[in-house]
C-alpha cells in the first residue's frame, strides 16, 4: 500500500511539472535581437554620458610621482573632484562601417560606430597596423567598472587581424592602431624583460565594435566595452606567408579584412571553407602560388604585376 502511494503521489509530481513547463514554454517570449543602428544610437548616448561624468588620472601622467605604475586610473566627477576634466573633453574617436550581416542578423544595414580612444603616454615605437601581431598588458571592464578580463602582470601577444574578426571585439584591433609601442625589449638573467616609453592608452567602444547581442562570460549583451593597454611592442604581420603583409590585402580599403575574397565563388562551389584574401595563400584561386605572382626586392617592398594588362594584378587575376 506504501508503495502504490509512492507510485501515484510520483505520478502526480510529474503530471504537475509537465503542466508548469508548457505553461511557462507557453508564456515564453523570445525577444529579436535589436537593429544595429538602434543599439549603435544607444551605445553611443551611454557612452557619452559615462566620459562626461567620469575623469582619468591626467595630473599624474603629466607630473609622475617617484612610484607611478602609469597605469590610468577612473573616477567619478564629484565631491572633490568636482573641477576634473571630463574624459570626453580630452578622448578623440572615429568611426567605423559595421555591417549587420556580420552578426547574422535579418534586416541589412551598414551603420557607423563610433570609438572613443585616449593615449595618456605616447610610445617611442611604430604603430601597429589592424592586420598586425601586438605585445599587450590589458585590462578589459564594463561601463559600471566590473573587471571581466585582464592580462596586467603578464603581456600577452594578441593578433588584431584574428581580434578584427566575427566573434570578436573588432574595436580593440581598431583601436590599438592609434597608439604606439615601446622601445627595444631587453630581456633581463631571470627571464623578466623592460620596455621603456611604451603607448599607454585608453578605449571606449560600442557593443557593435564587441560582442553586439551574445553574452560572453560576465559581459551582457549589448555592453559598450573598456580597455585599457599599454603598447609594449608589435610586429608587421603575413598571416598566409603570400609575402604580401596582411594589411595590404584589404583591397576594397575598408579597414576590414574579412570581407575581401577574390576567389570566394571558387571556394563556395569546390569547399565548405572561405578564406580572405589574408589568409589565403593562392588569392584568385588559378593554382599558382601568390607568391609567384607578385615581385619582391632586397628590402622586403612588393610590386604588383599585371601581365594582361587588364587593370588587374595577377595575384588577383585567375587567367593573367
Amino acid at each position: 500500500m506504501k508503495m502504490k502511494n509512492s507510485l501515484v503521489l510520483f505520478l502526480f509530481v510529474i503530471a504537475l511539472l509537465s503542466c508548469k513547463k508548457d505553461d511557462e514554454e507557453e508564456n515564453l517570449i523570445l525577444v529579436p535581437p535589436q537593429s544595429l543602428s538602434e543599439t549603435a544610437a544607444e551605445d553611443d548616448a551611454k557612452i557619452r554620458e559615462f566620459l562626461q561624468t567620469h575623469f582619468y588620472n591626467y595630473d599624474e601622467f603629466a607630473a609622475p610621482p617617484a612610484d607611478f605604475d602609469y597605469r590610468i586610473k577612473l573616477d567619478t566627477i564629484a565631491g572633490d573632484n568636482a573641477d576634473k576634466t571630463p574624459l570626453l573633453d580630452q578622448m578623440s574617436f572615429k568611426e567605423v562601417s559595421v555591417s549587420s550581416d556580420v552578426f547574422g542578423l535579418e534586416e541589412s544595414e551598414t551603420v557607423l560606430h563610433k570609438y572613443y580612444y585616449l593615449e595618456a603616454e605616447t610610445g617611442i615605437g611604430p604603430s601597429p597596423s589592424i592586420a598586425d601581431s601586438t605585445y599587450v598588458r590589458y585590462e578589459g571592464s564594463l561601463l559600471n567598472g566590473e573587471v571581466f578580463d585582464g592580462s596586467i602582470r603578464t603581456p600577452t601577444w594578441f593578433d588584431l587581424a584574428q581580434i578584427q574578426g566575427p566573434g570578436a571585439a573588432r574595436g580593440f584591433a581598431e583601436a590599438t592602431a592609434n597608439f604606439k609601442s615601446g622601445g627595444e625589449i631587453v630581456v633581463n638573467p631571470d627571464g623578466t624583460f623592460n620596455v621603456e616609453d611604451y603607448g599607454v592608452g585608453l578605449m571606449v567602444m560600442p557593443s557593435g565594435l564587441a560582442y553586439f547581442n551574445v553574452s560572453r562570460g560576465t559581459i551582457p549583451v549589448y555592453s559598450p566595452l573598456i580597455f585599457q593597454v599599454d603598447l609594449l611592442a608589435m610586429n608587421d604581420t603575413d598571416h598566409d606567408r603570400d609575402g604580401i603583409p596582411s594589411i595590404m590585402e584589404d583591397e576594397n580599403g575598408d579597414g576590414y579584412l574579412y570581407n575581401d575574397n577574390t576567389d570566394e565563388d571558387q571556394e563556395r562551389e569546390f569547399s565548405s571553407s572561405l578564406f580572405a584574401n589574408f589568409l589565403d595563400a593562392d588569392d584568385d584561386g588559378d593554382t599558382v602560388p601568390t607568391s609567384e605572382e607578385i615581385d619582391i626586392d632586397a628590402e622586403g617592398n612588393v610590386t604588383f604585376r599585371d601581365t594582361d594588362g587588364d587593370g588587374i594584378k595577377d595575384h588577383l587575376d585567375s587567367d593573367s
